[in-house]
C-alpha cells in the first residue's frame, strides 16, 4: 500500500522588479537540506545556488526562470518563501554599540517592505558623443564570479555585468558583442564622473527594508534597519 501525498498550500506574491503575479509552494525539508549543506560551505556563491535551486523548485509557473530575477527580487522572494515555509516570526539578537548590552528582537517577516528610491537614469552619459545603459544585476551574477576575486575585481564584474548597451552617436554597441578584455579596458579609461554616476545607479536599487527602533540602557533611543537577507540572520 502506498503512503498518501501530503497536499501542499498554494500561496502567491510579485515579482518586485516586475510586479509580476507568481504562485509558489512552501518549500520542504528536501529543500531546507539544500540550503543547510550551502550554509556549512559558508560560501557565499554555494548560499546563492541553492535558493536559486528552492526558488526554482517551489515557483509552480511554467515561464518562471530564476536566472530572469534580479539580486533584490531573489532575496525578497526566497524572505518571502521563508516566511510561509518556517514562520514568519525570525528572532535576532543585536549588541548595542554605546552600552555593549544585546538585545533580542522579533521580526516579522510579513512586514518587510521593497523600498523603491527616487529613480536615477540607467543612461550613463560619459561625453557628449559617448553613453551607456545599465541594468540591474542578476541572479547569475556571482555565478560568474572567477574565484579568489578582491573588492576591485568584484566591482568591475558588477559593471561589466550590468552593461546593457554602449552607445555613440552613430551606433549601438551590444554588449554579448564585446570581449572582456575590451570591456574592462573600457571602464578602465572612464571619467570619475561616470563612475559616480555609475555607482549612483546601484545605490538607488530597490531594496529590502524593515527598521527597528527600541531605547537602551542609556536611555539613547536607537534605528537598526535591516535590508538584506543576512541582517534577518535567516541564513546563518
Amino acid at each position: 500500500m502506498k503512503l498518501p501525498k501530503i497536499d501542499q498550500p498554494i500561496f502567491e506574491m510579485k515579482i518586485p522588479s516586475s510586479e509580476k503575479p507568481v504562485r509558489y509552494r512552501p518549500y520542504l525539508c528536501k529543500e531546507e537540506k539544500l540550503l543547510l549543506i550551502a550554509q556549512e560551505s559558508r560560501d557565499d556563491a554555494d548560499v546563492v545556488r541553492a535558493i536559486k535551486q528552492i526558488l526554482t523548485n517551489c515557483v509552480i509557473e511554467d515561464w518562471f526562470d530564476v536566472d530572469d530575477l534580479t539580486t533584490f527580487d531573489m532575496e525578497y522572494m526566497f524572505l518571502k518563501l521563508r516566511a510561509k515555509s518556517v514562520d514568519n516570526i525570525v528572532k535576532i539578537s543585536i549588541q548595542d554599540a554605546d552600552d555593549e548590552e544585546v538585545y533580542p528582537f522579533e521580526v516579522n517577516l510579513d512586514e518587510v517592505e521593497m523600498l523603491q528610491p527616487s529613480e536615477v537614469s540607467n543612461t550613463i552619459q560619459i561625453n557628449e558623443e559617448l553613453g551607456m545603459k545599465l541594468r540591474y544585476p542578476s541572479t547569475t551574477i556571482l555565478d560568474t564570479l572567477p574565484e579568489g576575486s578582491n573588492q576591485a575585481d568584484v566591482a568591475e564584474h558588477l559593471i561589466i555585468n550590468c552593461i546593457d548597451v554602449i552607445f555613440d552617436n552613430d551606433n549601438v554597441y551590444p554588449i554579448n558583442e564585446l570581449g572582456k578584455d575590451e570591456l574592462t579596458e573600457f571602464i578602465d579609461n572612464l571619467p570619475v564622473s561616470a563612475m559616480n554616476n555609475i555607482s549612483n545607479f546601484f545605490k538607488s536599487m530597490p531594496r529590502m527594508h524593515y527598521k527597528i527602533e527600541y531605547t537602551n540602557k542609556l536611555d539613547m533611543k536607537k534605528e537598526i534597519h535591516l535590508r538584506s537577507l543576512s541582517d534577518f540572520f535567516i541564513l546563518r
